[in-house]
């Protein structure tokens, strides 16, 4: 067959690791033979930061602004240990962040539902997203150890002079003491984020905080959510057959476990990172969990939820076989692949994205899985493949549908 032509390039990001391999792989084995693949490519490797410090990360995240969509590999965030093990000019921060905080995104988490890989919750039946805000809460905390005795104050210092003050605790003995902050723009950002998500996947979108503790902190961005809505979106939501609703977070806790799924749930920054990995856990496997980070101007980047999974990476240096489980990034490749077929109009790429989604599902539900899925599944006698044979499995099963 003849390959689908891209008109525009999307931003490939390279990482790090066994998903680097498997990065390596899914082109060579999954793209390359149907598509001439266009992409503007950045190596996101720790090696790479590292030899530019840190300005390919910062570049990789501006070409997303320009062309509108990315596909990101998996990458370390280094520790101490990644310090000495890679020779580091310094502790670089999370690639993630950094992108996230140039695009002014949000996260959209979701599972990829299997027959034959059941959630522990009986009664889901559709996927769940979970759409964390990226910005402020406790990842922007100070926090300070109080000694013993003495007043802990919020303390607010405008550019006139004039001074807000609200008194914390007055301590008697040591404590803690944790500040934290979010900006009103970006809490706007995540609503119309939120919102213009829900609109793109035709999705009811529910939004959850704690405003009834929290009445200045977590009512600002139940307020916003609301305000926005009422002048932007009422209509768009009521033509698209979809709907918008708040709820404290313990209510939506209690919906969740009892709905169907089919619907995106807004979270703060804290909730969503606790929320999505419950949700991910319970759907399967977090190697299972799509991740799309989308702008309020309409920038999607696409990744696997999961880390670069090192302790296979390890076996891989070794010359040992592995079973690595390559769903979640072969669809950052099929969202990316599809939002830019969207975009420029490609019918084909869509078309091709969604066969490559299919031929990857196929593949699991006719008893070919890597390791991790063939521990949890409910399909009798599945075939156990390693990391290159489950790929080259997919490529049978998306030959026949192509």
């Amino acid at each position: 067959m003849e390959k689908i032509k891209m008109t525009t390039p999307l931003v490939e990001m390279d990482g790090d690791e066994m998903t680097r391999i498997l990065w390596t792989m899914i082109k060579d084995e999954l793209l390359h033979p149907f598509i001439e693949l266009n992409t503007e490519y950045y190596d996101l490797g720790l090696e790479y930061r590292n030899e530019t410090d840190d300005k390919v990360t910062f570049d990789s995240a501006y070409a997303t602004k320009k062309y509108g969509v990315a596909v990101k590999c998996a990458t370390i965030t280094p520790n101490a240990a990644r310090m000495t093990e890679y020779n580091l000019k310094q502790m670089w921060k999370s690639p993630n962040g950094t992108i996230r905080a140039i695009l002014d995104g949000t996260v959209f988490r979701a599972p990829i539902v299997v027959k034959g890989i059941e959630p522990c919750v009986k009664n889901w039946k559709k996927p769940i997203t979970i759409a964390r805000h990226a910005y402020g809460d406790v990842y922007k905390g100070s926090e300070v150890k109080i000694p013993g005795a003495g007043k802990a104050e919020i303390v607010f210092t405008g550019e006139d002079g004039t001074e807000i003050r609200e008194l914390i605790h007055d301590f008697d003995a040591p404590g803690i003491v944790q500040g934290m902050h979010n900006i009103n723009g970006s809490i706007e950002s995540f609503a119309r984020s939120c919102f213009n998500y829900a609109l793109d996947t035709k999705q009811d979108l529910w939004f959850a905080t704690k405003d009834t503790i929290s009445k200045k902190y977590d009512h600002t961005f139940k307020d916003i959510f609301q305000e926005i809505f009422d002048a932007d979106y009422t209509k768009k939501f009521e033509e698209a057959g979809i709907t918008y609703f708040y709820t404290l977070i313990d209510d939506a806790v209690a919906r969740v476990m009892k709905s169907e799924g089919g619907y995106i749930w807004a979270c703060k920054n804290y909730d969503g990172d606790v929320m999505s990995d419950m949700v991910s856990s319970a759907f399967g496997s977090l190697a299972m969990m799509t991740s799309v980070l989308v702008s309020p101007d309409g920038v999607y980047e696409y990744e696997a939820a999961h880390g670069t999974v090192q302790r296979h990476y390890y076996k891989h240096l070794k010359g040992e076989e592995t079973s690595t489980n390559s769903v979640a990034t072969i669809f950052a490749w099929t969202g990316a692949l599809r939002k830019r077929g969207e975009l420029d109009g490609n019918n084909d790429l869509m078309v091709f994205a969604d066969k490559l989604e299919k031929a990857t599902i196929d593949t699991i539900e006719n008893g070919t899985m890597t390791k991790d899925l063939a521990l949890i599944t409910t399909i009798a006698n599945p075939t156990v493949v390693n990391s290159e044979g489950f790929i080259k499995a997919i490529r049978k099963t998306l030959e026949t549908l192509l």
